[in-house]
């Protein structure tokens, strides 16, 4: 690894130190690139947000009903820095006529509100202030996306995750049952969202115990979906962004299969959120991917 760099930064043929605008440049000596590889806990001079996701049909099903997006943004310089982000996690409703019609609508059409919305914070100069609250810019994404899939994609529905990051707070727009978890660096996984599910509301009026519930023979019956019913109530709150730790969103094709020691577990021992990811999806699909698998994580560092 360290002839890697000593070649990297070295020329081919000695020569003089170049001179651009008075700043000199030359190799690096081999006790700078030491000091490099050795450097196990970097210091981040801005606040940023990285995120990755993954995606499969899973080994039971013929078509993908499930939609995601991953949105990350980093404008940085003598203004600081306000990591911003938009995922969101989407699964169209099985059994039903175009439910990918319906993830996929949901998650551009909250995305394009929401980006609408956001463009003179981002990209104006100077920078200004937002003006509608948070809240309200995802409930009026969810209603337009609502409306959109009633019109468009009639008889179909979709659960809906999203979060958008602005900082170190999440504000969540939800309905269904996909889900939005914060893992922890001790181990804690904790479930950020509620399912809109027959299950849970039995669960939660004390008609089943836990495990009943995870044994439950209807566990994707909905009682609350995007696209279905006249008017849509969505859950729409904000938190804090688990710091340190990581935001997953996830359709019940990952949490329905795979336990949450082993959700932490392939996020905990992979190298990079990419590898996360990629654990994951591959554990839903060993347990038998009986379901369209999706995940997106996020972490925030420095």
């Amino acid at each position: 690894m360290v002839d890697f760099f000593r070649n990297l930064f070295r020329k081919e043929t000695r020569r003089e130190p170049a001179v651009l605008d008075g700043t000199t440049t030359a190799p690096l000596t081999d006790h700078q690139i030491q000091s490099i590889l050795q450097n196990q806990s970097p210091r981040y001079e801005i606040q940023q947000l990285i995120a990755a996701s993954g995606q499969s049909v899973g080994k039971q099903r013929e078509h993908n009903e499930d939609s995601l997006l991953a949105i990350t943004a980093t404008i940085a310089g003598h203004s600081g820095n306000i990591p911003f982000g938009l995922y969101i996690v989407a699964d169209g409703m099985g059994g039903h006529q175009f439910g990918e019609v319906a993830s996929n609508a949901a998650i551009r059409i909250i995305a394009g509100h929401v980006m609408r919305s956001f463009h003179t914070y981002l990209f104006n100069m100077p920078t200004q202030p937002m003006q509608e609250p948070l809240q309200e810019i995802m409930e009026t994404a969810i209603k337009d996306a609502h409306r959109f899939v009633q019109r468009e994609a009639p008889g179909s529905g979709t659960t809906v995750t999203a979060a958008l990051v602005l900082g170190q707070q999440i504000t969540i727009a939800h309905v269904g049952d996909s889900r939005a978890y914060a893992l922890y660096p001790d181990g804690r996984i904790q479930a950020i969202t509620r399912d809109h599910s027959l299950v849970k509301r039995l669960e939660e009026l004390g008609h089943l115990s836990a495990d009943e519930a995870a044994n439950f023979p209807h566990r994707n019956v909905l009682i609350r979906a995007l696209g279905q019913g006249e008017t849509l109530e969505a859950d729409v709150f904000t938190v804090s962004f688990p710091q340190p730790g990581h935001l997953m969103l996830c359709s019940d094709g990952l949490w329905g299969v795979v336990t949450e020691p082993d959700l932490y577990r392939a996020v905990a021992e992979a190298p990079t959120l990419h590898r996360a990811c990629q654990n994951l999806v591959e554990a839903a699909n060993i347990a038998g991917g009986p379901d369209n698998i999706s995940v997106v994580l996020a972490q925030l560092i420095g």
